[in-house]
């Protein structure tokens, strides 16, 4: 097919790029990418402006791993494919309580960036915007609401959400650090949790 052909306004381009993308996700073990922000970047050269684009990209499987990345290049779907395979390196797993939610509140910081990360009831749902949202979302995370403090900066507020994630702890990590069993140390929170509904 002419290329004019392919980009004319009757064209299905988008449907294409969707078959494409859902072939990608399947050869690669169900890896869920989204993209956060596109921004485009100008280098001054001697002739006057070379233009480029910036793009950041969440990876995940929806099952507790999760990595994001950046990639620059003179043209978008080549930016996009640097940032996911930066992202792809850049994997962290994460704890999560009954697969659906955090173990515990935590705060994220990064720069200017700061959010607060709390577990939530069954049933909350994403209650978190832009490209926190998309984190959870790769993460595989149910329940969870989320709160940005500082910059809006899409960058900042993903590596500040990564600080915050990369700050959780299983209870099965903590009652290995502190030598005890996991039993004794979900016993306790339940005591916890019962004293602070009396009260």
């Amino acid at each position: 097919m002419a290329q004019g052909e392919r980009a004319g306004p009757g064209s299905d381009r988008p449907r294409g790029r969707r078959r494409e993308r859902e072939r990608e996700e399947r050869d690669s073990g169900g890896i869920v990418d989204k993209l956060v922000h596109i921004n485009r970047v100008a280098k001054v050269v001697k002739g006057g402006r070379r233009f480029g684009f910036a793009a950041l990209v969440i990876v995940g499987d929806q099952k507790g791993r999760v990595g994001f990345g950046h990639g620059k290049a003179r043209e978008v779907p080549e930016a996009i494919r640097k940032a996911t395979e930066a992202a792809k390196r850049n994997v962290i797993r994460v704890p999560l309580r009954e697969g659906r939610t955090l173990h515990h509140d935590v705060l994220g910081r990064h720069g200017a960036g700061r959010v607060q990360l709390r577990a939530a009831p069954p049933g909350t749902g994403v209650i978190a915007g832009g490209p926190m949202r998309a984190v959870f979302e790769t993460l595989g995370m149910q329940d969870v609401v989320a709160k940005s403090i500082g910059s809006s900066n899409p960058y900042n507020m993903v590596r500040a959400t990564f600080d915050a994630l990369k700050h959780q702890d299983s209870p099965r990590s903590v009652a290995a650090r502190r030598n005890i069993k996991v039993s004794a140390l979900q016993a306790r929170r339940r005591e916890g949790d019962t004293e602070a509904t009396t009260e």
